[in-house]
């Protein structure tokens, strides 16, 4: 398994800012000319989270909300809102590149190490 420090650079950094309850945990791996990209979203509905790819960044969104209406809250540890992770992947990418499938809490997103040509609107990608 070989890890490129460099090319998900900034990726990485921001999360040391973040409070970690409030980032997607996520594993990034290369494999047969794609990376694939496994982030953990439990408790969050599908409908949810939105994948977005603009001026070379995918943006990846998911919120989680808890009905409490008429609900007197004893404990919460778990965080409720909007979590957001975006990284660098480079232009050249189009939407039918990129493939997104959403399975027991977690979202897997894989793409072509290499961009087959520049899109330059946003495009949102379709979780399956």
């Amino acid at each position: 398994m070989r890890y490129y420090p460099n090319y998900f650079d900034d990726f990485f950094n921001d999360t040391k800012k973040q409070d970690t309850n409030t980032v997607l945990r996520t594993d990034i791996y290369e494999k047969n000319g794609y990376y694939q990209i496994c982030m953990e979203v439990c408790g969050i509905q599908k409908e949810n989270i939105q994948i977005e790819l603009k001026d070379g960044y995918l943006k990846i969104t998911a919120t989680r909300n808890i009905d409490k209406e008429d609900t007197r809250v004893l404990r919460q540890e778990r965080f409720t809102g909007t979590y957001s992770r975006s990284f660098y992947i480079g232009e050249g990418y189009k939407q039918e590149d990129i493939k997104a499938r959403f399975a027991n809490g977690e979202l897997f997103i894989l793409l072509p190490t290499k961009p087959v040509k520049h899109e330059e609107e946003t495009r949102y990608i379709n979780i399956q």
